[in-house]
């Protein structure tokens, strides 16, 4: 089952920490944004592998949009 990783603020993708196949545990940063700069880490909602990075470094994105995906 998977698991979406969603921003939870309007922002630009600042850096990516993780890549596709990298382990995770819940509440470690996967993304980081940046919004009003400010940077805002987006934790991991589970434990898995990630399975997929929907967005790159640089790109706007809106409050709730999926940027990875976990395998749990």
């Amino acid at each position: 089952m998977a698991t979406e990783v969603r921003a939870h603020i309007t922002g630009t993708v600042w850096k990516i920490e993780k890549k596709v196949g990298d382990s995770v545990s819940e509440g470690e940063t996967v993304i980081i944004l940046e919004s009003m700069k400010m940077e805002m880490p987006v934790e991991a909602p589970a434990n898995g592998t990630i399975a997929s990075i929907t967005i790159k470094e640089g790109e706007a994105v809106d409050e709730g949009k999926v940027l990875a995906t976990i395998d749990e």
